[in-house]
């Protein structure tokens, strides 16, 4: 499977982006996860969401402000991302790993599959 991350752009603190993640073929059996990395700093596990969508994880500094959804029917994942600050500034990233039903990760060793990143940029 291939992943292709759009939906990065230039927004205000406050505002909200929408990520999606395509897929170049099924991903029902695959575990999603979003990372992202800023500039001189490490990548950074954002969320994973299991095979059916049932289970979701957010990172610690993103919680309550960013969703992960799927759409197993659409070969399509999301990153749904409100109250942007200056700090969530990066190239956010999408990534699958095939696995058993109800797993999800959130290590970026855990996942073999990486799209190409999109940049989000939140100006102060």
């Amino acid at each position: 499977v291939q992943l292709q991350a759009s939906g990065g752009g230039l927004v205000q603190a406050g505002g909200s982006l929408s990520l999606s993640c395509a897929a170049s073929r099924t991903i029902s059996d695959y575990v999603i996860g979003w990372f992202r990395q800023a500039p001189g700093k490490e990548r950074e596990f954002v969320a994973t969401i299991s095979r059916a969508g049932t289970r979701t994880v957010l990172g610690n500094s993103v919680k309550g402000r960013f969703t992960i959804s799927r759409d197993n029917a659409k070969n399509m994942a999301y990153l749904q991302m409100n109250s942007l600050k200056p700090d969530d500034t990066a190239v956010y990233y999408c990534a699958a790993r095939a696995s058993v039903t109800g797993a999800y990760y959130s290590g970026q060793y855990d996942y073999n599959v990486w799209g190409q990143g999109t940049l989000v940029t939140v100006s102060s």
